[in-house]
């Protein structure tokens, strides 16, 4: 191995999110992967909340986020900074997110270090005051990749050059199954009822994966109520609950879980999953997933599971729209008929649901790496 280059990551990491967690993987493998391509030892320094866990978990270097002390020595150690990917440029779950993200960059460049956009999804941006701090730290980077067609639009109408923006898939559509030898027990399955009654081990599985939104809980109502008429309808299928956000999505599940009666025996929660992969691996087996967690359809969709999108933000039907398909409810318009009736057909269906979508399918991963590949190219030039 030739050079070696340190590159600083900034994105929502170390808060037990399984999404962002597997954005974080699938950046660290892909730089690797590219990396050797090219003679050039990446060494990853990350920005996380818990830098100790992330540290442990990848076996990278890692320091604070939040920390001012911490944040500026990883970015003066780094030779470059990579920002994404994920949903970080967005101000619909908080006004700060936006102005923290860019600041971090900003200082980077300030600091004279390259920087580069890894397949953000730009947006929503209500509060059009940012779109020239956006537009003028954009210019700045060397490289800028977004994860779909709508991201790009917003960036134009920012005035920043459409020549400049690469379009290209989430990352995560690039992460790798590993290899298992331990029991499912200890990836955390456990039944989902207050007694302790043993999963059943045959038929189907359905994989849910759920998160609070409606302030009076009622899109979770009417998916009770489809998941319900599913268990009902298909005796032989039983519902994996996949929490990707911790602690709050399993709260989310527990809600769901306790309005679908006395069908305990055949639901369970795969509970404290931290390690992105580990999660992927429950996806895998499942014969199809119900989701409003963005990275639990991208997760179903690289395993070729089928999937029932089910909308809160735009970035759901914008990953759907890639694969050709559109969400079978949302979070303002949950027909729980519809969606069951949807799940049941590709329950029955999924052979030609993957045979469908395994060009799209393709595409993507083969494109997932397009980012990393670009940055380690940046410093194999001469004079970097």
């Amino acid at each position: 191995m030739g050079a070696s280059v340190k590159i600083a990551l900034s994105g929502y990491y170390g808060f037990d999110n399984s999404g962002d967690e597997a954005v974080l993987q699938s950046i660290l493998f892909a730089l690797q992967e590219q990396g050797r391509a090219k003679g050039i030892q990446i060494e990853p320094i990350v920005l996380s909340a818990n830098p100790e866990k992330t540290s442990q978990m990848y076996g990278v270097k890692a320091y604070h986020r939040m920390r001012p002390g911490p944040l500026l020595r990883a970015l003066r150690e780094a030779d470059g900074l990579i920002s994404g990917g994920g949903s970080l440029l967005q101000d619909a779950t908080s006004s700060k997110t936006i102005p923290y993200y860019l600041a971090v960059l900003k200082l980077a460049q300030w600091l004279g270090k390259p920087t580069f956009i890894y397949s953000q999804g730009i947006g929503p941006v209500n509060r059009r005051m940012f779109d020239g701090w956006i537009r003028g730290v954009f210019k700045r980077c060397k490289y800028v990749s977004v994860r779909d067609m709508e991201s790009a639009d917003l960036l134009v109408s920012m005035h920043l050059k459409r020549e400049r923006i690469e379009i290209v898939p989430d990352p995560v559509m690039g992460l790798p199954l590993r290899i298992r030898s331990v029991p499912e027990a200890t990836l955390g399955l456990g039944t989902a009822s207050a007694t302790d009654v043993a999963p059943v081990s045959a038929g189907r599985t359905v994989g849910v994966s759920v998160r609070f939104w409606n302030q009076d809980r009622s899109e979770l109502e009417a998916l009770s109520r489809s998941l319900g008429q599913l268990l009902v309808a298909r005796t032989d299928v039983r519902l994996r609950f996949l929490p990707f956000h911790l602690p709050s999505d399993e709260v989310a599940s527990q809600f769901v879980i306790d309005r679908l009666g006395d069908h305990g025996s055949r639901v369970e929660m795969a509970s404290g999953i931290a390690h992105p992969q580990d999660m992927l691996e429950l996806v895998a087996e499942c014969d199809l997933l119900i989701g409003m967690r963005l990275h639990s359809l991208i997760y179903a969709a690289s395993q070729y599971v089928p999937m029932v999108g089910i909308s809160y933000d735009p970035k759901i039907d914008q990953f759907l729209h890639r694969l050709g398909m559109q969400a079978a409810a949302s979070t303002a318009s949950f027909d729980a008929e519809a969606l069951t009736a949807e799940s049941l057909r590709l329950l029955d269906g999924r052979e030609q649901w993957a045979a469908s979508r395994s060009a799209a399918i393709e595409e993507l991963k083969a494109q997932a790496q397009r980012p990393a590949q670009q940055i380690v190219n940046f410093y194999k030039q001469p004079n970097v």
